[in-house]
């Protein structure tokens, strides 16, 4: 009895930081609507630093929880998995960054879509459509697409630096039979269900890869035959001494305390300062609500 209840404690570990997590968010969205409507006067550029400022404190905020309770760009252009994707709007969204003259990392998902173990039919949907194209068939990484990555590079060519190739992998999610398991949840993050997160990063300069499309069509998919052997090599190494690890150098990486520990106590305490109050709680209540339907509204009308 006394086991079973020290294990579902143990379990219930991540209602703490989601807890804080989602709690903050509505003080997070106040916080940014008073600084756009105070801003609407100033130059764009005023706006933008302190947006860049709001958002990194609640990201650093969020970094605390899994930096030490586990011990483990801001915006985005989103891109349809369907026929149905537009290249103008892309093209539109990414050269208005480019006007603005954003500092900013653009993150690119070739796959469309997660390798998940425990859907075996986007895996084989994958892979037959590697054979079909007279591509090499990959085990662990699903067959990537070029067109977003083609038009995001030939946008911002001349805006780049470099492209990085980032490949992640999850210890403890193999089972005994050797086979993937489904890569961590968060909420499996939090209850420290996940020893370590192996990155390994690779940087490419945009001189050595193609500009035409079809050409670099065929540049991505060997670079996904670089992660998948990687990959091979992690997870299904003969040799448990070079299971679990990437080739060469490793790098411990951690955030001090006092990168996020600052951002948990400023967000921490307007949230709390906020729900001491008959006005602030009401505030707080209504913009979790209309902040909700108005944030699905405008990602349903927005292209």
């Amino acid at each position: 009895m006394l086991l079973s209840l020290v294990l579902h404690t143990y379990s219930m570990r991540y209602v703490l930081p989601a807890a804080v997590m989602m709690g903050t968010a509505p003080t997070y969205v106040l916080a940014w609507g008073a600084w756009r409507l105070l801003s609407a006067v100033l130059p764009a550029r005023f706006y933008r630093e302190v947006d860049d400022r709001l958002y990194t404190i609640y990201q650093s905020m969020v970094l605390f929880f899994f930096e030490n309770y586990t011990g483990v760009q801001h915006g985005g252009v989103y891109v349809k998995r369907s026929a149905k994707f537009n290249e103008k709007e892309m093209r539109e969204k990414l050269w208005a960054q480019m006007k603005a003259e954003t500092p900013m990392y653009l993150v690119i998902f070739p796959e469309g879509t997660r390798y998940n173990p425990e859907i075996p039919k986007v895996i084989a949907d994958s892979q037959s459509f590697a054979e079909k194209e007279g591509l090499a068939i990959l085990k662990h990484v699903l067959t990537p697409r070029v067109k977003a990555t083609h038009v995001a590079i030939d946008t911002m060519k001349d805006y780049l630096d470099a492209v990085y190739d980032v490949t992640v992998a999850y210890e403890g999610t193999v089972d005994h039979k050797g086979q993937r398991k489904l890569a961590p949840s968060m909420t499996e993050f939090l209850c420290k269900e996940c020893p370590r997160v192996h990155i390994f990063i690779d940087r490419i300069e945009l001189k050595d890869i193609p500009e035409e499309q079809m050409y670099m069509r065929r540049w991505l998919h060997e670079r996904f035959e670089i992660k998948d052997k990687l990959l091979i090599e992690f997870y299904d190494a003969k040799d448990s001494k070079r299971r679990n690890k990437f080739p060469g150098k490793s790098v411990h990486s951690k955030l001090s305390l006092k990168k996020t520990l600052p951002s948990l106590l400023f967000l921490g305490g307007l949230t709390a300062s906020m729900l001491l109050t008959e006005s602030g709680r009401k505030l707080y209540v209504k913009t979790w609500i209309y902040g909700t339907l108005i944030g699905c509204l405008w990602v349903s009308i927005k292209p």
